[in-house]
């Protein structure tokens, strides 16, 4: 908070600066309170997709510890939380600029007000959803909280072209990502058994 109150008064409103834009005083503002909204985006995709990413494994771990029992409730080894925080940190790494030009310049035209709102919605959705339990994608909370922005605008201000495409790829993830756990279920039940 201090820091907030602190950056927040080296903002001087400059009336050259609204001549062409009359928030442009307004914005800076704004750019100052999304560096607190992007670390709560920052937090709820930790708590969230690290969380969805490791599942699987703490349960995989869980029914070979217990030699084949399944439990309700399996322990959450460190070591598995640090693998999936080194996964999410990789592909951030990797493919991360690319999902980050998508949702930040591709959708629809981002201000740091308007920012500031997809970003607060997103982040406040996400952390709920953790602490309720429900597995939701962070990157498609964003993408359905920078369309909100967008759509507040009216649809004119959205490139349907990359929303279409969006879409397109959240529809073929389910059954291609059904198709590979079949597969990969056969056939290491194939090698194993």
């Amino acid at each position: 908070m201090f820091l907030g109150v602190a950056m927040l008064k080296k903002i001087h409103a400059r009336k050259e600066d609204d001549k062409d834009y009359h928030f442009a005083s307004v914005e800076k503002v704004f750019g100052v309170l999304m560096m607190f909204t992007a670390c709560a985006m920052a937090f709820a995709h930790g708590s969230n997709d690290v969380a969805n990413a490791v599942g699987p494994l703490a349960a995989v771990v869980g029914v070979v510890a217990s030699a084949g029992e399944v439990a309700q409730k399996t322990a959450m080894p460190v070591w598995i939380l640090l693998l999936g925080g080194g996964g999410i940190v990789a592909g951030l790494v990797m493919y991360g600029h690319k999902v980050i030009a998508t949702v930040g310049n591709n959708i629809t035209e981002l201000t740091p007000s308007r920012g500031f709102a997809a970003t607060l919605a997103a982040a406040t959705t996400v952390v709920f959803a953790s602490g309720t339990g429900l597995p939701i994608s962070t990157t498609h909370t964003l993408v359905g909280a920078v369309l909100g922005v967008g759509i507040a605008r009216g649809l004119s201000a959205l490139n349907l072209r990359v929303i279409g495409t969006i879409f397109v790829s959240w529809v073929v993830t389910l059954p291609a990502g059904a198709g590979l756990a079949i597969m990969f279920f056969f056939m290491f039940k194939g090698m194993f058994s």
